[in-house]
């Protein structure tokens, strides 16, 4: 995995553990909230769980996996 940098992502998330929990269980709730809604992704649920913390949407502190504005 060449983007997004793993340094990028550890400074939402402490440690690449944390990371690959947080991310595992977002990409559980992408892909079934797209499954409820019948809705076919353009990406992976995993690719999409790791750009929103790339992005700052999804962190360490947010476990409960809500979606920062």
């Amino acid at each position: 995995m060449l983007y997004p940098a793993m340094n990028k992502l550890t400074s939402y998330v402490p440690n690449r553990y944390m990371l690959v929990n947080v991310v595992a269980r977002r990409a559980r709730q992408i892909a079934e909230t797209a499954e409820d809604r019948g809705e076919r992704l353009t990406e992976k649920p995993v690719t999409l769980a790791i750009n929103e913390v790339a992005d700052g949407k999804l962190d360490a502190s947010n476990m409960d996996l809500t979606i920062q504005a």
